[in-house]
């Protein structure tokens, strides 16, 4: 038996089953060319610079990286505009301005004539000299005119506790009033004098007790306020009373005791004699 071919001296071409037998088989003896193997050498590195020694930054805190950003320029301008504004009422905007033509400022509100409780403002006048209105009463020369020139009220001793009505003349009690507030008015730095707070009360006709006769309150809308500045008992009146008065006129109706009944006198002083020095303004 011949010995058997070695495997590295193969040849196909002379073996003829390897034409016809099984897929085309590839030689062993390939004259494709190897790739050439590259020769290793040191890894490339970029030259280190050296660099001076910084010690490490802290790290950020939150509440920085979570700051809002500033607003646009055109709002933030807007903005400091329209706070301008609002602290001081005079300075217009533009916008009220633009076209040459100005914003009226609304001054006083005006008086609502329908109360938020249902009430209505005029009422049945309890006296020949008070009006249809809340705390109003007609002038000294409309009064006069119709006659009228006895102020009469009810009064109760505190003493005696009887009651019983009393009289003052108007035009003389008003010209001491008047002139006692053009010579003190100055002085009194819009407060209402000891005087007024506590009055001097007249004396019981029963009794024939001095300084305990006090004028007899009725509901605010009853007072008799012209009977009580004539008698000059107004400081008799309760805090809120008083602010009642100055409600339905329009006046300041906030402050201490002295400060409402100063506003009072004047008030009902006005009301007597529109012309007189009685304004609040001066």
């Amino acid at each position: 038996m011949p010995p058997p071919i070695p495997f590295h001296q193969f040849n196909n071409q002379d073996d003829p089953l390897a034409l016809t037998l099984g897929l085309p088989h590839v030689s062993w003896k390939s004259t494709v060319p190897l790739p050439q193997q590259i020769p290793t050498s040191q890894p490339f590195s970029r030259p280190v610079l050296e660099q001076p020694f910084q010690s490490p930054s802290p790290p950020r805190p939150l509440y920085d990286l979570m700051t809002p950003l500033p607003p646009p320029a055109s709002n933030h301008q807007y903005y400091t505009q329209m706070e301008t504004v609002n602290r001081n009422p005079n300075v217009a905007t533009n916008q009220d301005t633009a076209g040459g033509s100005s914003r009226t400022r609304r001054g006083r509100r005006a008086r609502n004539k329908a109360r938020a409780d249902g009430k209505s403002e005029t009422i049945n006048p309890t006296y020949p000299w008070a009006r249809n209105q809340r705390s109003m009463i007609y002038s000294l020369e409309y009064l006069l005119s119709k006659g009228i020139t006895m102020i009469s009220g009810e009064v109760k001793c505190k003493r005696c506790d009887k009651k019983f009505q009393m009289e003052y003349d108007l035009e003389e009690k008003f010209r001491e009033i008047a002139s006692y507030i053009s010579r003190h008015r100055s002085s009194m730095h819009d407060r209402a004098p000891a005087e007024w707070m506590n009055p001097t009360l007249p004396g019981c006709v029963m009794c024939k007790q001095t300084n305990c006769v006090k004028p007899v309150l009725a509901k605010k809308r009853a007072i008799n306020w012209l009977f009580l500045l004539l008698g000059r008992m107004l400081g008799c009146c309760k805090l809120s009373e008083l602010k009642y008065f100055c409600k339905h006129t329009e006046n300041h109706r906030t402050g201490a005791k002295d400060r409402v009944l100063y506003l009072t006198y004047l008030g009902l002083c006005k009301q007597l004699d529109p012309s007189g020095p009685f304004d609040l303004d001066l």
